[in-house]
């Protein structure tokens, strides 16, 4: 998933649109190259469509958004954010000076790559709602719910819990629950950019009671850009399958590019490396402030890497390779 780095040796004033960049020959013949045909065409347009769709995406470094892409379409994965198979996810990178694509997996990425790994009979992740838990037993992996009927009442209320299960073809079974308790408590420790408590300082936040509650001044929303502020059962959907998954499950060839890569900046040369974990704020050329986010998500710290940089290998303490 290489792009030639002959193509992105530009001037910052005179950077190609990326529609530019992918109309240059050497860019054609590299897509050509590694996606062809009627494939490569599709390609193309959903790349562009995803960063016509985001303004901030544009302003990335154009090889990364498509070795990003690149990743993508080798999991065979839509960057679509209506299908919410994993995201290119603009990032500040301090080493470079400028912005990045991150690939970013989404929670129906892992479905999907379970599901076409064909050792998954059932595979589910769900909101648990108030009123709807019984009894889960953690030694059992046995959980009672009453779910409410009616998907509208049920849509509007509030949620206390994530479940979430897989099957094998052989019959053999795990479940997880986590309370939204513990979920924001894990969002809150391995997310720079989520603050479960209102913070103080230069870009003072409220907290994420006030945020739900919209206690927020229109102003101040860019400080909030988070996934986990923009969808956070998104989130919990995949923090919940990334852990079921990556301690018990059967990971084929694909899931385990995809989980290694996951929150990575994708090199040119193909090798990848994971953006700090941290959040800068930066005055953007039209005075405005803008939040540019190191990692909006929460495991790359806790289950892949302890330290800012990593490239090719995964440490030995991951927990899919223990």
């Amino acid at each position: 998933m290489a792009v030639s780095n002959s193509l992105t040796k530009k001037d910052d004033k005179t950077k190609l649109t990326f529609s530019a960049f992918l109309a240059q020959d050497a860019m054609k013949r590299k897509i050509n190259e590694m996606v062809g045909g009627v494939k490569g065409q599709q390609f193309v347009t959903s790349i562009i469509s995803a960063v016509s769709a985001n303004p901030t995406l544009a302003e990335c470094d154009n090889s990364s958004i498509v070795s990003a892409a690149l990743l993508g379409q080798s999991l065979n994965l839509s960057p679509s954010p209506q299908l919410g198979q994993y995201y290119l996810v603009p990032f500040n990178d301090n080493k470079k000076g400028c912005k990045v694509a991150q690939f970013q997996l989404g929670y129906k990425g892992y479905i999907q790559l379970a599901i076409r790994s064909g050792n998954y009979k059932k595979i589910n992740v769900l909101a648990i709602k108030e009123g709807e838990l019984i009894k889960y037993d953690p030694l059992a992996e046995e959980i009672e719910v009453n779910l409410i009927e009616d998907d509208e009442i049920r849509e509007q209320t509030p949620t206390i819990g994530y479940y979430a299960m897989f099957e094998y073809q052989n019959g053999f079974k795990k479940t997880l629950y986590w309370t939204k308790k513990k979920m924001l408590a894990h969002a809150d420790k391995y997310s720079q950019a989520f603050s479960l408590k209102a913070t103080t300082g230069k870009y003072p936040k409220v907290s994420y009671e006030d945020y739900e509650a919209g206690k927020v001044d229109p102003k101040d929303m860019w400080l909030y850009s988070s996934y986990w502020y923009k969808d956070f059962d998104g989130m919990a959907y995949k923090t919940m399958l990334r852990q079921l998954i990556s301690k018990w499950g059967i990971m084929s060839i694909e899931m385990q590019e995809a989980y290694t890569k996951d929150m990575a900046e994708i090199r040119e040369d193909g090798t990848y490396e994971y953006v700090d974990n941290t959040s800068e704020y930066k005055e953007a050329e039209n005075g405005n402030m803008e939040q540019i986010e190191g990692n909006i998500t929460e495991e790359t710290n806790s289950e892949l890497v302890e330290h800012e940089n990593v490239t090719q290998t995964v440490p030995e303490d991951d927990p899919f390779f223990n």
